[in-house]
């Protein structure tokens, strides 16, 4: 592909253009089933209180995948790309792929369409992918060597068969980057998303991406590890945002690397800083709302003047490692020009407690929001786009991050202040 024609079709598809901006774009869940197990996945179909890849409130049909794409085009602006990825795998459930985008490029012949993929079966499905006139890739490769990938994955299903340890990370290796060099041949935009695993795949990053580059890759996405509960993975610890940052900037070296992921649901809708998925989920006639100010959830203009108070998700109130639907406890933390100090510690009810308490959210979110009253800000490591709403909509705003306490708050702060009328989900 000619360099002036790859930048137009990067520059209006918000994971690719650098900074999200003001495009918006809209994830199908119709692909349910997956052909590989991540051992940091967990894939539930049916959570409102989670927000990344391999949740989605339900999975679609392609006729009413289609429906959707209607009803988001008429009322999201600037809505650019329609993409699938997931719940499972798009190319594990190639019929649902397929009949998608099919019906969605009929519906709107100037759309662009993405795919995400593990990159099992790619090589099968380039000449159908092309055919679709699929202009955009997302490859999530974590590993190029099998004796690193064997410590990623606990097994592969590929053609009938069930493959573990250095062969299934072999085979998976070999389709990955042979689907990418077909797909950059093609004149595919190919992006590589990669997690960071501490003490697996860390030191072996720049290799991976000098490789992928060799392979074609135009951008790629190193991502921090999000712990699910029930995974392999889900007591790792993370690496740090430095260390992520450090390890973005000696890569961004070899390959442009993307900032600004929100690791999204795969069901999500709207520009990157905004999921409204759950508007859709529910059939609300709602539209984005507007954006909070930062003064405690309070109206009164004096509360300005007035210290921050954040609650902060934590195990030990030094570093922000908790999800907010699995904190007890929330640590309040004051800013007051500049200075962090320690305020007090409030028990909360446990937001979500495993798959079946996760829908009495409404009661459960009243009673936090009730706990957390006077609090400028929520900072947690994950929220779900469902307390996220409610929170903002009451004028406490929501940070993610993973980072020490004092840090995260200071930095919550000073974003919070000089963006008081921001629509922003920020990860610090």
């Amino acid at each position: 592909m000619k360099e002036g024609a790859l930048f137009t079709k990067m520059l209006q598809h918000p994971c690719f253009n650098g900074c999200g901006g003001k495009f918006s774009r809209i994830h199908l869940p119709v692909a349910p089933g997956c052909n590989i197990q991540c051992n940091y996945c967990v894939r539930k179909f049916d959570c409102p209180n989670e927000s990344r890849p391999g949740v989605c409130a339900s999975v679609l049909s392609p006729e009413e995948a289609l429906e959707r794409f209607r009803r988001v085009k008429r009322e999201i602006r600037n809505l650019t790309v329609a993409g699938i990825a997931g719940p499972g795998d798009t190319l594990a459930n190639f019929e649902q792929t397929r009949k998608t985008f099919e019906l969605i490029r009929r519906e709107d012949s100037g759309i662009i369409l993405c795919l995400s993929t593990n990159g099992l079966l790619l090589p099968r499905y380039i000449p159908e992918l092309v055919a679709l006139n699929l202009s955009h890739l997302t490859v999530t490769i974590n590993a190029v060597d099998p004796a690193i990938g064997k410590e990623i994955i606990s097994f592969v299903d590929f053609n009938g068969e069930r493959l573990t340890g250095e062969e299934a990370a072999a085979l998976l290796i070999n389709n990955q980057l042979e689907g990418l060099a077909r797909a950059a041949e093609a004149g595919l935009v190919c992006k590589i998303n990669c997690v960071m695993l501490k003490g697996i795949n860390e030191g072996h990053i720049p290799e991976l991406i000098e490789k992928v580059k060799s392979y074609g890759a135009c951008l790629t996405n190193i991502m921090q590890l999000i712990p699910v509960q029930g995974s392999v993975f889900e007591n790792m610890p993370l690496v740090s945002n430095q260390e992520l940052s450090a390890m973005r900037k000696q890569c961004e070296t070899i390959l442009p690397q993307m900032y600004h992921c929100k690791q999204c649901r795969a069901d999500a809708v709207g520009p990157l800083h905004q999921d409204v998925s759950r508007l859709y989920a529910e059939q609300e006639e709602e539209t984005f709302s507007q954006a909070p100010a930062c003064k405690g959830g309070d109206e009164n203009e004096e509360a300005a003047d007035k210290p921050l108070i954040f609650a902060v998700a934590s195990r030990d109130g030094k570093l922000v490692d908790q999800h907010f639907g699995h904190a007890e406890e929330f640590f309040l933390y004051a800013w007051d020009n500049g200075k962090v100090s320690f305020v007090e510690r409030r028990r909360v009810l446990q937001f979500c407690q495993g798959e079946a308490g996760c829908y009495d959210h409404d009661s459960k979110i009243a009673a936090l929001i009730e706990t957390l009253a006077g609090c400028a800000g929520v900072i947690s490591m994950r929220i779900g786009e469902a307390p996220r709403s409610a929170l903002e909509s009451r004028g406490i705003r929501v940070y993610m991050t993973y980072n020490k306490v004092e840090e995260a708050v200071k930095t919550a702060a000073e974003h919070c202040m000089a963006n008081k009328n921001e629509i922003l989900l920020p990860i610090l």
